[in-house]
């Protein structure tokens, strides 16, 4: 049986989307076309291009296998799918804005008269309706909600944002987080248990690109006599690998896994402890 996972047309995670897949060795055969389906040089495994919004439901209801999208989408759509883990990109919140000549200071400055712009009606009423306010209209929009309170349209809005330039640009205050979000792999249920070997296969994978991060591998030769003074510098993730020279030997070849911030650092103190021919590596996947 084949594997579909749906992942992101357009927009901000589409790239990334791509790109984690294709460092996790699932490399697409056509993504430049963006065609509704593109095979993978794995022959059991497809992928699906589409609105990141439809991902979560596609998910529950067994289109697709798997999926990477939003947090705050798959909370929107209610779906009754299984969170597999953290993507560590797409961090964003969705947030309580209203103008900032606006008297709105607080959730509790809604009244009923006024309305709330939002392109997530369905958290937006949840969120409303846990703050007491049962009676106000909510206007759903398909995009640029920033603008609908200089329209008219709204007296204050709910609307994503990752640093809050584009409300500040609106002249918007935020009064409230409602969610923190970022994007997650998603399966469908089912598909965890009559697909499991392939989906632990994709999983692998992934979690592999994230472990690697920004991490570096480091080489080195030395001499034995300088040793302990090259392990006294290195911050491993656990203590550095030792092998045998063999046509030389009084040196040792070393190696080591570190973050990428620490390499500029580290590779001047390794030379003044007494490391040669040190090769700096990137790492592509760590798995654990």
């Amino acid at each position: 049986m084949k594997l579909k996972i749906a992942i992101p047309s357009k927009g901000r995670i589409s790239d990334p989307s791509i790109e984690i897949l294709e460092r996790a060795g699932l490399r697409l055969k056509d993504s430049t076309n963006r065609k509704l389906m593109s095979k993978t040089f794995n022959p059991n495994i497809d992928v699906m291009f589409t609105r990141a919004s439809d991902i979560p439901t596609f998910v529950e209801e067994g289109i697709v296998d798997m999926g990477i999208t939003g947090h705050d989408l798959i909370k929107e759509k209610d779906a009754n799918v299984e969170e597999l883990f953290d993507l560590d990109f797409g961090q964003t919140k969705l947030v309580l804005a209203s103008p900032e000549t606006s008297d709105i200071k607080s959730v509790n400055d809604l009244t009923s008269d006024m309305r709330v712009a939002t392109e997530f009606p369905n958290l937006t009423k949840k969120y409303l309706e846990e703050n007491g306010i049962t009676d106000i209209e909510i206007v759903k929009l398909a995009g640029s909600t920033e603008i609908a309170p200089l329209i008219g349209i709204a007296d204050a809005i709910t609307d994503l944002t990752s640093t809050g330039t584009t409300l500040k640009t609106n002249h918007l205050k935020i009064i409230d987080t409602i969610l923190e979000s970022s994007i997650k792999l998603i399966a469908n249920k089912d598909s965890l248990k009559e697909k499991e070997n392939l989906i632990n296969a994709v999983e692998t994978g992934i979690k592999g690109v994230i472990n690697a991060g920004n991490k570096k591998l480091l080489l080195m030769n030395v001499n034995k006599n300088d040793l302990n003074k090259v392990k006294d510098v290195i911050p491993a993730m656990s203590g550095p690998t030792i092998s045998e020279i063999l046509s030389k030997e009084d040196m040792v070849a070393v190696q080591t896994v570190v973050d990428e911030e620490v390499v500029f650092t580290l590779v001047n103190n390794l030379r003044l402890a007494g490391a040669k021919d040190i090769l700096v590596v990137p790492i592509e996947r760590v798995i654990n």
